[in-house]
């Protein structure tokens, strides 16, 4: 009896000793089996913040490229115009005693058609003065080719600026430019600056020039600006 209970004493330290050592594994196990239940659900669902890639910043999208609308194939077919003062326009243009743009055609051969139909609402917004073919174009005044330019309906064309690039000079149906003449070249009144023809729309059998005036906005586009009636500008 003595010899057990002795034995008993011996072994009750080891056991406590293998017990405590067990459960401290069990709970090492436990907790690294928790960590790996826990890193599963984070790579299997939401990434944790300090799982989740870090992402490039997006650049900043590229603005829309400016893309200009086709210049107006006669001023007739132009956009509505932006509005722009003319109380002024005629009484300036009088006074610069414009030449007639036609050689050999005088200011009591003009005749009015500024306000004539066009179809669709629209307006002639501009002279016919006819001619012979190749009769001489001349510039009315001083100024700069803004544009030379040739469409569907108004053929060979001349924007022409005036001196203080306040009014824009268009002449239309051209036959031919006359040679040499090149965007940017400075004309004076009563230079040659092209040929009456039937270029564009206009009827074969009627030679004619489409002239028109239009007052520049702030933009100073050539294609853009308020009509006046020249023959108001003559007459």
């Amino acid at each position: 009896m003595t010899r057990a209970r002795h034995s008993t004493r011996r072994l009750t330290p080891l056991a406590v000793a293998f017990c405590a050592g067990a459960a401290l594994m069990l709970f090492v196990g436990w907790t690294l089996w928790g960590v790996r239940v826990q890193a599963l659900t984070d790579d299997c669902g939401t990434p944790t913040a300090e799982a989740r890639p870090v992402e490039a910043e997006e650049p900043e999208p590229a603005p829309p490229p400016v893309i200009r609308s086709a210049a107006p194939s006669s001023p007739a077919a132009r956009e509505p115009a932006p509005v722009v003062n003319v109380a002024d326009a005629l009484p300036q243009l009088r006074a610069r005693n414009l030449t007639v743009p036609v050689r050999g055609i005088d200011a009591g051969d003009l005749a009015p058609s500024f306000d004539d139909d066009r179809g669709g609402g629209r307006k002639h917004e501009a002279m016919d003065i006819l001619a012979p073919r190749n009769t001489p174009v001349i510039a009315v005044e001083d100024g700069t080719v803004a544009r030379l330019f040739e469409s569907k309906a108004g053929g060979l064309t001349v924007y022409q600026f005036d001196p203080s690039s306040t009014y824009t000079y268009y002449y239309a149906h051209l036959e031919k430019y006359a040679a040499g003449l090149t965007a940017g070249d400075r004309v004076r009144r009563g230079q040659v600056i092209g040929y009456v023809g039937t270029s564009g729309n206009a009827p074969p059998e009627t030679p004619h020039l489409h002239f028109a005036i239009f007052r520049l906005t702030d933009a100073k586009r050539w294609w853009e600006g308020a009509p006046i009636d020249p023959f108001r500008v003559w007459r």
